[in-house]
Parts: C-alpha cells; structure tokens; sequence
C-alpha cells in the first residue's frame, strides 16, 4: 500500500491511510486479535455474521425482483 503526500499536508494523508486500512478490513482484525477470545465465543460470532449476510443477500434479492 502506497499513500503520496503532497507538500507537508501529513494530515490529509493520515485520513487517507486510515480509510484504506478501514476498507481492508485491517483495523477490524487488529480490534479482533487485541484479546483473546474463547473458541465458543468465535464460533457464535462467525455463525451471527453468516446469518447477517444472508438477510442482506435476502433482502437484496427481494428488492431486484420488485422492479
């Protein structure tokens, strides 16, 4: 990952690295791996993503039928 500055603006450049961190799913993995958690614990949270997805997908798929 590449982020050019321009000039000395090394806050305009602080917001772009963080936004592409942000996109990649990095930060989200850091917060993840800060602290140990239970393999029960994974597990549950895994399961309630897999089930998030699949009402978005859901609901996705009743709105392109409609029109």
């Amino acid at each position: 990952m590449e982020i050019k500055v321009d000039g000395t603006d090394l806050e305009k450049a602080l917001k772009v690295l963080k936004r592409k961190l942000q996109r990649e799913g990095l930060m989200a993995d850091l917060k993840k791996k800060l602290f140990y958690e239970k393999p029960s614990v994974k597990m549950k949270t895994k399961q309630r993503q897999a089930q998030k997805k699949r009402l978005k997908s859901a609901r996705f798929k009743r709105q392109t039928k409609k029109d």
